[in-house]
């Protein structure tokens, strides 16, 4: 990749500081003005005349005095070792790239390849239940088996469950954070993002030293979304951020995936209102994911989904649902729950983990048999 010089760098820098221009309006002034070093020398009278920069705009341009601010930023991501994505260069990523409203200018700082071959957001409610933890756990490992990257968002809940699974197994993680990347927030999350920067990455649309803002999270949400081929949302309220970024990915052509939960329960109600207006998949078990993404015929993912069959270590319980099963060859859930005495949502946890070790699967009618 071409060397790019210090003043140029500032000036990319530059332009996301300037008040009142944001990344849409950005790329228009750049189209117009053919190159970022031209905005700045640029008029106020001819900036007046490009379509949606009025008066106001125009002065916060030619009225520009930021400079230094920028320069210092140049200074700390170089010390820091922190890469910088300018959206015309050819190391933007790909997916990212053809989104209208991406950040004109990235800061990432760790080791994964964000144009890897699959990429997939988990995202979810801040106050997780043990149900929607345990889902997230288990979609990260079947993730893994189909070597995909997972994303979220690094905050409390279903966003750090996603994380930190991902650090426990290996699989390569990129957290998305709505301030610079001088800090963690929250900080209670400061050790998982050290180890992801290792075996993953953190990346940012904001300078050192921006604060964590309330209106920056849903920004945040659109890199989320754009970065990933699909995202799952895995237990959600009726609002929130991950409806927020269910919504940007369905705008962006992404596919959507959603795990259902009970009708009573709020924080399953956000997850049961996307499958009800066709805005997302039903998600039963990873399975799906292969499927609708038109993964299932990879070779390795074959001889891997084989493998893991063949070493599966089942507990008690475990056990005891398949034992069920084989009796009947095919069994519904309300016989499982008779004969097993578990309780339905113990029982359907127990069924989910089983699905996406591929030893069982779920037929119409919440019947199961023995894959």
């Amino acid at each position: 990749m071409k060397e790019i010089s210090d003043d140029v760098f500032i000036n990319r820098i530059a332009l996301t500081l300037i008040e009142g221009v944001g990344d849409v309006l950005a790329r228009q002034l750049i189209s117009y003005c053919g190159s970022v070093e031209a905005i700045f020398k640029e008029k106020k009278r001819a900036l007046e005349k490009i379509p949606e920069i009025g008066p106001v705009t125009a002065k916060s341009i030619a009225g520009f005095k930021e400079f230094d601010r920028a320069g210092k930023e140049l200074v700390f991501i170089r010390k820091h070792k922190i890469q910088a994505f300018f959206y015309l260069d050819e190391n933007y990523p790909k997916r990212l790239k053809n989104c209208h409203d991406s950040p004109v200018l990235l800061y990432y700082k760790g080791t994964s390849d964000l144009n890897r071959n699959r990429m997939v957001a988990i995202v979810g409610t801040r106050k997780a239940s043990q149900y929607g933890k345990d889902v997230t756990e288990e979609l990260v490992t079947a993730l893994g088996q189909m070597e995909a990257t997972v994303v979220s968002g690094l905050a409390y809940g279903i966003d750090i469950t996603a994380h930190r699974a991902c650090v426990d197994q290996q699989i390569e993680t990129i957290g998305v954070m709505a301030h610079g990347i001088d800090r963690i927030y929250p900080p209670s999350h400061d050790g998982i993002a050290r180890k992801m920067i290792l075996h993953g990455g953190l990346i940012t649309e904001h300078i050192s030293g921006s604060e964590p803002e309330k209106e920056n999270f849903p920004k945040r949400n659109r890199i989320i979304a754009g970065l990933c081929d699909a995202i799952i949302v895995t237990e959600a309220a009726r609002k929130g951020g991950a409806l927020i970024t269910a919504e940007i990915a369905n705008n962006y052509n992404r596919d959507v995936f959603a795990v259902p939960g009970r009708i009573k329960d709020p924080y399953s109600e956000g997850c049961n209102l996307l499958i009800r207006n066709n805005k997302a998949v039903l998600l039963q078990s990873a399975a799906d994911i292969s499927y609708i993404m038109g993964w299932e015929d990879d070779p390795k993912l074959k001889k891997k989904a084989i493998q893991k069959s063949l070493f599966v270590e089942l507990t008690e319980e475990e056990q005891q649902i398949t034992g069920i099963i084989r009796q009947h060859q095919t069994c519904h859930i309300d016989l499982l729950s008779f004969q097993s005495g578990m309780t339905p949502g113990k029982l359907s946890t127990l069924l989910l983990k089983l699905e996406f070790a591929g030893l069982i699967r779920c037929l119409p009618g919440k019947v199961f048999q023995l894959c």
